[in-house]
C-alpha cells in the first residue's frame, strides 16, 4: 500500500512515518530530503537547488518530480511508499499520480493528522533540549519527566531552529493550501483523518488499522 502522509509542521508526521519504515520495511519520501540530498552531492541539478534554496526561492515542481522518478526507480518494492509531505498542491496531486502510473503503481490512502494551532503552539514554544542527558521534552507535555531527570531540568536550552513565529506562518499556510489538495484527491482516494493530539503510540495503531483494511 502506498501512502501519501499529511499534517502541519509538528504534527508528527516524521514520527509516524519512521516507524511505518522500521515496523512494516516502508521506504519513506520526504521531498524536502531529496533536495537536500542532491544539493549534497554537488552534481548539476544539486548546484542548481542548492542556488535556488540559498536566494529564498521556490524549487520548480519539474525538479522535484525529475528527481521522485528516480527515486521510486531506484526502489525495490514500488508498492510500500510514504509521502512524507507531498504533493501540496493540486498540480502536484496530478502529477504524482502519473508518476505512479508510469511505474504500474498507484497512490492508495491518504493519512491526515489534525493537531490544533494551539496544540503545534505548544509543542514548539515548549520544546527543550538538555544539553547535559541529551533528551529531547517538552515544558508543557513532559513536566514529570523533566522533574525525574538526574539534572531536574537544570541544562535545559531552546533550539535556535524552534522559530515560532515561522512555525506558525508554515501553519497557517498548510491549512489554507492542503484543504483543496484533500478535496481533490477525495474524489478519487480515501481520505482517513486521524486525531495527531493523541500519543504517538496510539497514533499509530489508528494508522496501522487504516493500511491493514
Amino acid at each position: 500500500m502506498n501512502i501519501v502522509l499529511f499534517g502541519p509542521p509538528g504534527a508528527g508526521k516524521g514520527t509516524q512515518a519512521q516507524k511505518l519504515v522500521e515496523q512494516h520495511n516502508y521506504c519513506q519520501i520526504s521531498t524536502g530530503d531529496l533536495l537536500r540530498n542532491e544539493a549534497k552531492k554537488k552534481t548539476d541539478l544539486g548546484i542548481k537547488i542548492e542556488n535556488l534554496i540559498s536566494k529564498g526561492e521556490f524549487v520548480s515542481d519539474e525538479i522535484v518530480n525529475e528527481l521522485l522518478k528516480k527515486k521510486i526507480s531506484s526502489l525495490k518494492d514500488k508498492n510500500k511508499i510514504i509521502f512524507d509531505g507531498y504533493p501540496r498542491t493540486i498540480s502536484q496531486s496530478e502529477e504524482l499520480i502519473k508518476i505512479m502510473e508510469d511505474f504500474h503503481q498507484k497512490i492508495d490512502c491518504v493519512i491526515s493528522l489534525n493537531v490544533p494551532r494551539e496544540i503545534i503552539q505548544k509543542r514548539i514554544a515548549g520544546r527543550v533540549t538538555c544539553e547535559k542527558c541529551n533528551i529531547t521534552l517538552n515544558e508543557y507535555f513532559d513536566k514529570e519527566k523533566i522533574t525525574s531527570l538526574s539534572c531536574k531540568g537544570a541544562h535545559l536550552i531552546k533550539r535556535k531552529d524552534d522559530n515560532l513565529e515561522t512555525i506558525l506562518n508554515r501553519y497557517d499556510k498548510y491549512i489554507s493550501t492542503t484543504k483543496p489538495v484533500l478535496d481533490f484527491l477525495s474524489n478519487s482516494l480515501s481520505i482517513e483523518e486521524v486525531d495527531g493530539t493523541l500519543k504517538i503510540e496510539e497514533i499509530f495503531d489508528k494508522i496501522n488499522n487504516i493500511i491493514r483494511v
